[in-house]
């Protein structure tokens, strides 16, 4: 896992080899509904919004998450783009950053997939929000990404 800043927009990528085949990994990964299991319960992560279509363009998915104090959060994406077996976008539209770019992409390799995360995003409150970044948004997100890959290879294995 990887952290950078150009100035005020961070970045956060991750990378995880699977031994599954591309379409469990799509499958897995394209459906909103696999979020909870992938995200720490102390987070009580709730869709509200129910759509059993598969993933699209223009799809909007909104949660409610508590991701620290016990505070809830609603917040809200959608699906920009998609490319079947191949990546995603999800951008969040309202909720707890400033901004929130998160493509998920996937690919074969031999034994099995790599799975890359890359997450730009922008803490609200400008430079109150830039001080509490390393002491609290970073941490956070570090701790939600690798259990998000503990869950993964408890679910699906590892490659090395």
């Amino acid at each position: 896992m990887k952290f950078s800043s150009k100035g005020i927009v961070y970045r956060l990528s991750s990378k995880q080899k699977l031994p599954i085949t591309i379409d469990q990994a799509w499958d897995f990964l394209s459906n909103p509904k696999n979020l909870k299991i992938i995200t720490p319960n102390y987070m009580s992560f709730d869709i509200i919004s129910e759509d059993d279509k598969s993933m699209f363009a223009g799809q909007i998915i909104q949660y409610i998450v508590t991701p620290v104090f016990g505070i809830k959060t609603n917040w809200v994406t959608e699906i920009t783009h998609v490319v079947d077996k191949e990546y995603f976008v999800d951008e969040q539209r309202f909720g707890p950053y400033a901004l929130w770019h998160h493509k998920h992409f996937i690919k074969e390799i031999e034994g099995g997939v790599e799975m890359e995360d890359v997450i730009d995003y922008k803490v609200p409150f400008g430079f109150i929000s830039r001080m509490v970044h390393p002491i609290l948004v970073k941490p956070k997100l570090t701790e939600i990404f690798n259990y998000r890959t503990q869950k993964l290879i408890e679910l699906f294995g590892s490659l090395k």
